[in-house]
């Protein structure tokens, strides 16, 4: 699975199943370069692998050819991954996308997904038939290592933000604009947050910095900490945390394979496409609106010119599920 970070942390539960089913085998991952963190420290895996800067395709399939993998698990189904298929020939199995039932769901505002469609990390295990593998129901994991744990210690001790205090993480990016929440309701949020004497910080990636700082100063006392770290460094972040609240993104499956609570904004997708927080404590917060779903991942502004999908979920309602969700 070469991208991205929530669909890697999803193989997460596959991994895990293939691993107690089959101790002693050797079990690698192949990912891009920037996404092998999520997995670096995963025990379940032999390796993670990655393609080397400027290795092209063919020399990755010949570098892994020695290694006579028995079978080759495709959870992408992208260009990149059949290309591979075709240079690294063998015993390869994918799982089905739905991509035109989920084409269908959006032209037609009706689910027709077949009955019963698994979420997302169960489809995986298609891809593992004939390997006795079922899900345990268990959630996503993502393992940090000791060094990314110490440095986000370290950076709370000098920030001053008291994680005993519940610490909560909010997440105002989204690679989609029709994803994110509009900027006022998370100022919003972060104000009554902190008027609760909740400390707040905001995560987020290197593009996420500005907007993370309009949040972070509507909070007293608020850190904006969008591209200071890594994936490790924010998952362990988000692991001190007591809670996160995110749109449908990668962040919101980091925090489920932390353990962290989540309170997650759907807007332009839903349920039926299977990236919902999985097996994991948390709040999902949706409009039931007639012009949603309306895309597969999200774009650059709402179709009807409104957004109403996540500007009618109002801060107050925001709060209310956390505070329902820490409760439980």
């Amino acid at each position: 699975r070469f991208s991205s970070i929530g669909d890697i942390l999803l193989t997460t539960p596959l991994i895990r199943a293939l691993r107690a089913r089959h101790p002693g085998a050797r079990i690698d991952a192949l990912t891009k370069p920037g996404f092998a963190p999520l997995l670096s420290d995963n025990p379940h895996l032999s390796a993670v692998l990655f393609p080397e800067p400027d290795e092209s395709l063919g020399a990755l399939a010949a570098r892994l050819r020695g290694a006579h993998y028995t079978h080759r698990l495709d959870l992408h189904g992208s260009l990149r991954s059949r290309t591979l298929r075709l240079l690294l020939p063998g015993h390869w199995r994918g799982y089905r996308k739905h991509r035109v039932a989920r084409a269908l769901l959006i032209r037609t505002r009706k689910n027709r997904y077949p009955a019963g469609t698994p979420p997302v990390p169960e489809r995986y295990f298609e891809a593992a038939a004939g390997l006795g593998v079922t899900p345990d129901g268990g959630p996503p994991e993502f393992f940090l290592s000791p060094a990314a744990v110490g440095e986000v210690d370290g950076f709370l001790a000098e920030s001053g933000l008291d994680p005993s205090r519940g610490l909560v993480a909010l997440a105002p990016g989204a690679a989609h604009a029709t994803k994110r929440w509009p900027v006022e309701h998370w100022k919003a949020l972060a104000a009554s947050l902190a008027a609760r004497g909740r400390p707040v910080v905001v995560v987020g990636g290197p593009e996420d910095a500005d907007t993370a700082e309009v949040v972070a100063r509507a909070a007293p006392g608020g850190v904006a900490v969008a591209g200071r770290f890594g994936l490790q460094g924010t998952g362990a972040l988000l692991k001190r945390s007591r809670a996160l609240v995110s749109g449908d993104t990668g962040v919101m499956h980091m925090a489920t394979g932390v353990g962290t609570p989540v309170v997650a904004l759907f807007g332009p997708t839903v349920e039926a496409f299977g990236f919902f927080p999985y097996r994991a404590r948390s709040r999902v917060l949706e409009r039931d609106l007639p012009c949603r779903p309306c895309s597969r991942m999200g774009g650059p502004a709402c179709p009807l010119g409104h957004h109403d999908c996540l500007r009618g979920i109002l801060p107050d309602a925001v709060q209310a599920a956390l505070a329902a969700l820490e409760a439980a």
